[in-house]
């Protein structure tokens, strides 16, 4: 890997033309980083596109992981695959590796590394990144960061995942102001998701988002995404009629049954459109979902959102900790 010297600047806000890349105003710089921590992780997988036995492969170094987590086989791609870690802390540092291979992928291949950001805990989950060695070692510079969801609120509002990712995260990592794409806040639901499909829709022509050979929609290098005890992705919740949207690449919902009301989210098409998708899933509040996703009595009547994620051409990861996968059926051989 190649090292680069990068300063400890801090991540903007993008300003809100139509025209991408966007130029940038500054919020608050926020002191503080994370515990330094070095581990080696216990990691247990399935390979849930074939069989439904979980396989032991014992205890290896977290580079053996992410390289093999990363693997892009014809047999492995359009499957899922389910990664389990004996704690949070644990799943965290296997996350930090994993997206610093593919950054270090994307940059190699294309000259850009397109990353799609949720909101919740999965910031959290990504707070290794942000000390040595990647913080030195990743090429910053050619990450271009976007958000799956957002609340149609203020940036400096507490629920906006903007705010959150800037105080875990973009504050404390040298990614260009430009290259950090922000929904238009001033504008209504409706005109936040056009004027953001639109900056889509303009980075595919130039190249920065590479564009899916196997569908008419947008192939995002990485989506790092959340999941939440219902079983909802991005701001699509279960029942909701969004679930069926198949043409737009971006929508927005007046009526969201979890506050605040109004936001923006990418379609289903678009998710699944990605290169690789890491799903990060921890505690016991989010089980049930995940019994209902991934346990042997699978239905396709009432999927849950979370069930809709089914990658055209890409791989899709699960990350997660043994309580998130305490009912599965085989629980036991984890």
């Amino acid at each position: 890997m190649r090292f680069y010297a990068v300063s400890h600047s801090p991540a903007v806000v993008p300003s809100h033309r139509r025209l991408c890349p966007l130029p940038a105003r500054s919020l608050p710089a926020i002191p503080g980083s994370p515990v330094r921590t070095n581990f080696l992780l216990a990691e247990r997988k399935i390979s849930l596109g074939v069989a439904r036995n979980p396989v032991r492969s014992g205890r290896r170094p977290i580079s053996a992981m992410a390289s093999e987590a990363i693997s892009s086989t014809a047999a492995a791609k359009g499957k899922k695959e389910l990664l389990v870690f004996e704690s949070e802390e644990e799943l965290s540092v296997s996350l930090a590796k994993y997206t610093a291979k593919l950054s270090e992928k994307f940059a190699q291949e294309r000259g850009a590394f397109t990353v799609v950001l949720s909101g919740g805990s999965l910031i959290k989950s990504l707070r290794k990144l942000v000390d040595p060695p990647y913080l030195e070692s990743v090429d910053w510079t050619k990450w271009h960061v976007f958000w799956v969801d957002e609340r149609v609120i203020p940036k400096d509002h507490a629920d906006s995942n903007y705010k959150l990712a800037y105080d875990g995260f973009l504050s404390k990592v040298p990614i260009p102001p430009g290259q950090v794409y922000a929904i238009n806040d001033s504008l209504s639901a409706e005109g936040a998701a056009d004027d953001y499909e639109i900056c889509l829709k303009q980075l595919v022509k130039t190249g920065v988002v590479a564009a899916s050979s196997a569908t008419v929609f947008p192939k995002f290098d990485l989506m790092l995404l959340g999941m939440g005890p219902d079983g909802h992705v991005a701001s699509l919740f279960p029942g909701h009629p969004l679930l069926n949207e198949n043409q737009r690449w971006v929508t927005f919902i007046k009526d969201s049954p979890k506050p605040p009301p109004e936001r923006i989210t990418f379609t289903f098409p678009v998710i699944n459109s990605s290169a690789y998708v890491a799903l990060v899933v921890t505690g016991a509040g989010k089980a049930s979902a995940v019994h209902k996703a991934l346990g042997s009595g699978q239905s396709l009547s009432d999927m849950l959102p979370v069930e809709m994620v089914s990658l055209k051409d890409g791989k899709f990861s699960w990350f997660t900790d043994k309580a998130a996968v305490s009912l599965l059926q085989d629980r036991a051989s984890l």
